[in-house]
């Protein structure tokens, strides 16, 4: 289980006004799938770095709900992502079930680029490292304007933070 908070008293980092009432001001991870993020160390930079984005930049807000809320993000079974809801203090708000069946292809496909990704840099072929880059974006933008799709009227989001949630559900997806 990885847990990240948004540190307030960094002062390197963006500040979130505490009345905002769509920010993110924590993400826990969680899956029942071995990940390979845990195992190899640029994934858990990755996951880091979306979870630090989140909590100074996210828009999230469950319809009906203020915040800043902490997210629960876990994978529940092979078929089900889970969005655990939860207030300041880690009490339970609302939780939403999604398939990920819809976010197959995209996330074999994002994972076969971030693998070919790294051996591109591993060879330090510059060209390919910026065409690879190029489809990757292509397959984040595509990921993130489905889970729009797939929460809208549940949980509306900016496509920055739906990008940014889509890293996360592709390293809680992987296997070692």
């Amino acid at each position: 289980m990885t847990k990240l908070f948004h540190d307030r008293n960094r002062s390197n980092e963006p500040t979130l006004p505490p009345d905002r009432p769509d920010a993110l001001i924590g993400v826990v991870l969680a899956s029942a799938l071995d990940t390979a993020a845990d195992a190899n160390p640029a994934r858990q930079r990755d996951r880091e770095q979306a979870i630090v984005d989140l909590c100074q930049t996210a828009h999230f807000r469950p319809v009906g709900l203020t915040g800043p809320f902490i997210l629960h993000l876990s994978v529940s079974g092979h078929q089900g992502l889970v969005f655990d809801v939860r207030s300041e203090e880690d009490q339970p708000l609302h939780a939403q079930l999604i398939s990920l069946t819809p976010f197959g292809r995209l996330l074999k496909d994002y994972a076969l680029m971030i693998d070919s990704f790294e051996a591109a840099m591993e060879e330090g072929n510059r060209s390919k490292v910026q065409a690879i880059d190029m489809g990757r974006r292509g397959i984040h933008d595509e990921a993130a304007d489905l889970l729009m799709e797939r929460l809208d009227g549940k949980i509306a989001m900016d496509r920055p933070t739906a990008r940014r949630l889509f890293t996360l559900i592709c390293l809680l997806t992987q296997r070692g």
